[in-house]
C-alpha cells in the first residue's frame, strides 16, 4: 500500500515530531549547536589535552572518589605534655565548646603525647568553607581560661585525607641523576623545611606541604644543677633569659645633623655563642651568663615520625591538594614548581675516600690554587669553582657533585591517567566496533559513520553537564559513561535503521525530508521512553547518603548525563545528518573538490608513513582514501558489471581498516604475538559473534513460534536459570538452606542431608559471590600497614622499619619501598609511633605510556 507522505502522522504532530521538523528544516542551527558542543566539550573535557592556543578548564579529575566525611580538624600542639594532660586541659574543653557550632553532626577527639586532634563532622549539606568559618568564629570567641595558657588551637588544612596526592624524598644526585649521597638527615630536613616546602606551597592548588623524616635542628641547653644551686639560678630565670635575648628591641628616633636615625637593639640569636653569653641575672654586680650554668649545643629535636626508603632513613614530604581543586592540575603545578626550583637547590662536593687519601686531595687542590679543606670540612666553594672552570674530562674520578633532588615515590598522576585512558580506549574501541557491526549487519557505510559520530558528541555533552553540576571525574564517574556507551549507540542504530528502511521503501518521487521526518518520528517517542525508564531506575541511587552516596552518585549522574545527551544528539543531530548523508545532493564542482581533497589526504598519509612518522593503520586509511577518491573521479570509466561491486568493496575496505586498528589497540593475544596473529584472532572473534547473531536472526521466527506453542516448558527453563543465578549469587547454603529442615519433617536426619555428595560439592561450587564496598584497584603498588608494640621507642621502631624495607627490597619484583613510621608534620596524620605505613611499588608488567 502506497504511503501518502504529504499527510502527517500523529507522531509527526507530537512535541518530538515538531522538534525533529525544526532540526530538519534548520540545519544551520543544528550545525552551530554541534560546534558549540564540540568546543565547550573540549574546553571542559577531563583529558590532559595540550591544545596550545585553545583555552582549557577541565572537569576536576582524580583516580578514586573521595568518600570521606564532611569534616574539619582542630589541631592543638602542647609540646612535652602527656595524653592525660592534653585530654583534660585541651581536648575536653575544646570539644565541649565546639558542640555549639551550627551544622555539626558529631565530634570525635583524640589526645596524644604533645598534641590534640579534634574531628568535627558536619552534615552532608553543609558547605566545606562555610563550616571552616563557623569553627574559626567559635575558636576566636573562646573565653579566657578555656584551655591552658599559651596554647593556641589551629584549624587544619582545607583538604581531606584523599588530598595527599604526591609523596617525595630528598636525595643527593650527581649530574647524571645517579644517587651519590653526601647529605646527612639534619641537612636534608633543613633544606626541606626552609626551601623545598615553601617552593611547593606556592604551587597553585596546594593546601599544605608537610615534612617527614630527618632531624630538626634546635639549640639545646644542658644545665648543671650544682652550678644553678651555687649561683642561685632557677629554670624559669634561664627560660626568661633566653627568651629575652632572642628579640630585637625598638626605640624612638633621634635627629643628628638634620638626619633622622631610628634606634633599635639587635638581639636575635644567630649561633651558640649568643646563647652562652646571655645574662641570666646579676649577683653582687657580677653577671651570671648561661655558659656558667650549663652547656649549649646544636642537636636534633624530639621526633614523632620517620621516613625510610629501601632500608635507609630518608627525608621527604607530602603535598596535599586543596579541597575542590583539580588534583591532576595540582600535581602538574607541583611538578612544574619542582622543575623551576631544581637548579636552585644546594650542591656540595663528594669525594670517594675509598679511592683517594686526604694528603693526595690536599696536594691536588694546592696544585690548582685553592685549599682542599676549610678546617676539618671540605672547602665546597673552592671545589665547585674548580669544577665549573675545568672541562669535565679533566675531573679526577674520585670527585663528584651531589645536588639535592626531589624524587617522588607516590604520584597519583599514573593512576589518574590510567583512569582517563580506560574511558578513552573504551570510546575508541566502541566507535570501531560500532562501525564493524553496522556495516556487516546493515551493509550501509554511511549509517555506521553517522552512528559512530554520535559517540564523541554525546560524551562531550556529558562533560559539559559534569562541569555544570559539579561532578568530578574519577574511576566511578567515568565508568558510568563507559557503561552508557552501548545505550548511546542503540539510540543511533534504532533511528538510523528506521530512516534507512523508509528511504528504501519510499517511492522515488517522495519528498526526502518528509520520509526522514516520518521515520524519525515513528521511533522518537520509543527511544525517549526507553531512556526515561533507565534514568528513572537510577533514582534510588540519587537518594543515597554518606559514603555510599559519594561512591555511587557520580556513576548515576554520569550515566544519566550520557543517556540524556544521547537522546539530545539522536533527536537533533542524527536526523539532519541522515538527510544529508543518505539523500544529500551536491554540485559537481563540490563533489570534485571533495574527491581531490580525499586524494590529497590519502597521498599525504601514505607519504608520511613512508617517512616512518605514523603507524600502519594511518597508511591503510590513506590507501583507502586514495581508492575512494580514485573511484569517485573515474566512476564514469568503470564498467557497469564492476561498479555493482563497488559498495561491497568499500564496506570490506572499511571493515579491514577498523579491524586492523581494533587489533592494534586491543592486542588480545599480547604484543609479543605480533599484529598479524592479533588481527586474525580479532577477525575470527568478530566473525563468530556476528555470524551467531546473523544465524539467530534467521531462526528467530521459528524459535518464537515454538516458545509460544510450549509456554509451560519455556517458562520452566526461565525458572531454572533464575534459580541457578540466585545460587551463584547468594550461594547454595542461602538458597537451599531450607532443604535439611524440610527433610527433618518427613523423618530424614538433617545432618544426613547436609553430608551428601550433592550438598558438599554444591556448596563448594556455589559458595556465593561475596560482598565488597570498594572495587579492587590494581595500580601497581601495595600499601602494607603493620603495627609494633605501643610502647616501642622511636629508635626501635625505625630499626624495625629499616629491616622490613630491606627485606621487601630484596624481592625481585619490587621496584621501590618507602616506609613511614609515626606521623608527618600535619594535622591530617595523627598516627602514633607504633603505626607503620609502607608503600611498595612493583616493577611494571608491561611497558606503558602516560595513559597506562
Amino acid at each position: 500500500m502506497a504511503i501518502d507522505y504529504t499527510e502527517q502522522t500523529p507522531e509527526q504532530k507530537s512535541l518530538i515530531g515538531k522538534l525533529l521538523r525544526f532540526c530538519l528544516t534548520n540545519k544551520l542551527i543544528v550545525g552551530l549547536f554541534m560546534m558549540f558542543v564540540i568546543l565547550v566539550g573540549i574546553y571542559n573535557a577531563p583529558f590532559d589535552w595540550d591544545l596550545g592556543w585553545f583555552p582549557r578548564n577541565p572537569v576536576p579529575t582524580d583516580a578514586i572518589p573521595d568518600i570521606g566525611e564532611n569534616q574539619q580538624i582542630v589541631f592543638t600542639e602542647w609540646m612535652g605534655r602527656s595524653p592525660e594532660d592534653v585530654e583534660d586541659q585541651i581536648t575536653y574543653p575544646l570539644t565541649v565548646s565546639l558542640l555549639g557550632v551550627p551544622g555539626v553532626r558529631t565530634i570525635r577527639s583524640y589526645s596524644f603525647f604533645g598534641f590534640s586532634s579534634i574531628y568535627i563532622i558536619f552534615k552532608e549539606d553543609v558547605d566545606f568553607y562555610w563550616s571552616r568559618t563557623r569553627v574559626l568564629e567559635k575558636l576566636n570567641s573562646l573565653p579566657p581560661g578555656t584551655i591552658a595558657q599559651g596554647v593556641r588551637p589551629a584549624l587544619g588544612p582545607d583538604a581531606t585525607s584523599l588530598g595527599q596526592i604526591y609523596w617525595y624524598s630528598l636525595e643527593g644526585r650527581d649530574p647524571e641523576d645517579r644517587p651519590v649521597g653526601g647529605w646527612d638527615l639534619e641537612e636534608l630536613r633543613t633544606i626541606q623545611d626552609w626551601y623545598v616546602r615553601y617552593a611547593l606551597l606556592s604551587a597553585d592548588g596546594v593546601s599544605e606541604v608537610a615534612s617527614v623524616g630527618g632531624f630538626v635542628r634546635e639549640y639545646q641547653i644542658d644545665v648543671d644543677p650544682d652550678a644553678m644551686r651555687a649561683y642561685g639560678v632557677t629554670l624559669p630565670e634561664i627560660y626568661a633569659a633566653v627568651k629575652g635575648s632572642n628579640i630585637d628591641v625598638g626605640a624612638k628616633s633621634i635627629e643628628l645633623n638634620q638626619v633622622e636615625y631610628f634606634i633599635r637593639g639587635i638581639g636575635f640569636i644567630k649561633d651558640v655563642e649568643d646563647i652562652e653569653n646571655s645574662v641570666i641575672k646579676v649577683n653582687d654586680n657580677v653577671p651570671i651568663s648561661i655558659r656558667e650554668i650549663g652547656t649549649v649545643t646544636l642537636g636534633p629535636a624530639l621526633r614523632r615520625g620517620a621516613l625510610d626508603k629501601d632500608g635507609a632513613e630518608a627525608v621527604g614530604g607530602v603535598v596535599v591538594a586543596r579541597y575542590g581543586d583539580n588534583p591532576l592540575e595540582v600535581i602538574k603545578n607541583v611538578k612544574q614548581k619542582i622543575k623551576e626550583t631544581a637548579s636552585g637547590l644546594p650542591t656540595k662536593v663528594v669525594i670517594d675516600d675509598t679511592q683517594v687519601g686526604a694528603e693526595e686531595v690536599r696536594r691536588f687542590a694546592a696544585d690548582h690554587g685553592f685549599d682542599a679543606y676549610d678546617g676539618t670540612a671540605l672547602n665546597h666553594e673552592g671545589w665547585k669553582e674548580y669544577l665549573r672552570n675545568t672541562p669535565k674530562a679533566d675531573h679526577p674520578g674520585w670527585i663528584n657533585t651531589s645536588q639535592v633532588t626531589v624524587v617522588p615515590f607516590y604520584d597519583r598522576t599514573g593512576l589518574i591517567y590510567e583512569t582517563l585512558g580506560t574511558l578513552n580506549d573504551a570510546l575508541q574501541q566502541e566507535i570501531m566496533i560500532t562501525c564493524i557491526v553496522v556495516i556487516l549487519m546493515v551493509m550501509h557505510l554511511r549509517s555506521s559513520v553517522l552512528i559512530a559520530g554520535m559517540l564523541p558528541l554525546a560524551v562531550l555533552l556529558c562533560f559539559i553537564a559534569m562541569k555544570l553540576f559539579g561532578v568530578d571525574a574519577n574511576i566511578v564517574a567515568l565508568s558510568g559513561i563507559a557503561i552508557a556507551i552501548g545505550t548511546i549507540v542503540d539510540m543511533g542504530v534504532v533511528i538510523c535503521e528506521n530512516i534507512f528502511r523508509h528511504l528504501e521503501t519510499a517511492p522515488a518521487d517522495a519528498p526526502r525530508l518528509e520520509v526522514v521526518h516520518r521515520a524519525a518520528s515513528e521511533v522518537g517517542g520509543a527511544v525517549v521512553t526507553a531512556v526515561a525508564t533507565t534514568v528513572i531506575s537510577f533514582l534510588p541511587v540519587f537518594t543515597m547518603i554518606g559514603a555510599e552516596g559519594k561512591l555511587f552518585k557520580p556513576l548515576a549522574f554520569t550515566k544519566t548525563f550520557a543517556l540524556v545527551a544521547s537522546i539530545i544528539i539522536a533527536l537533533t543531530v542524527l536526523p539532519p545528518g541522515a538527510l544529508l548523508l543518505f539523500t544529500g545532493k551536491f554540485s559537481a564542482r563540490k563533489m570534485r573538490l571533495g574527491f581531490y581533497g580525499l586524494l590529497g589526504a590519502g597521498g599525504v598519509a601514505v607519504v608520511v608513513q613512508g617517512m616512518r612518522v605514523v603507524s600502519f593503520p594511518i597508511v591503510l586509511g590513506g590507501a583507502i582514501l586514495l581508492l575512494f577518491a580514485l573511484h569517485s573521479i573515474l566512476r564514469n570509466r568503470i564498467p557497469e558489471r564492476l561498479e555493482r561491486f563497488a559498495p561491497w568493496i568499500a564496506n570490506a575496505l572499511v571493515v579491514l581498516l577498523v579491524g586492523v586498528m581494533l587489533a592494534r589497540y586491543w592486542e588480545p593475544l599480547g604484543p609479543e604475538h605480533g599484529p598479524l596473529r592479533n588481527f586474525t584472532f580479532v577477525a575470527l572473534l568478530v566473525g563468530l559473534l556476528l555470524g551467531f547473531f546473523w544465524a539467530f536472526r534467521l531462526v528467530y521466527s521459528p524459535v518464537l513460534r515454538w516458545a509460544l506453542a510450549h509456554k509451560v516448558f519455556f517458562f520452566s527453563l526461565v525458572v531454572v536459570v533464575m534459580v541457578f543465578g540466585l545460587t551463584g549469587w547468594l550461594g547454595m547454603e542461602s538458597v537451599f538452606g531450607w532443604v535439611p529442615g524440610a527433610a527433618e519433617k518427613v523423618g530424614i536426619d538433617p545432618e544426613t542431608t547436609r553430608s551428601t555428595t550433592f550438598w558438599i560439592e554444591g556448596t563448594k561450587t556455589f559458595p556465593g559471590l561475596g560482598k565488597e564496598f570498594m572495587p579492587p584497584l590494581d595500580e601497581g603498588s601495595y600499601l602494607y600497614m603493620p603495627t609494633t608494640m605501643v610502647h616501642a621507642s622511636i629508635g626501635e621502631a625505625v630499626d624495625l622499619l629499616s629491616k622490613q624495607d630491606m627485606a621487601f627490597r630484596n624481592i625481585p619484583e619490587i621496584d621501590m619501598v618507602a616506609g613511614k613510621i609515626g606521623r608527618v608534620e600535619s594535622p591530617l596524620d595523627p598516627a602514633p609511633i607504633s603505626m607503620v605505613e609502607t608503600i611498595i611499588n612493583y616493577k611494571p608488567e608491561y611497558f606503558t605510556d602516560k595513559d597506562g
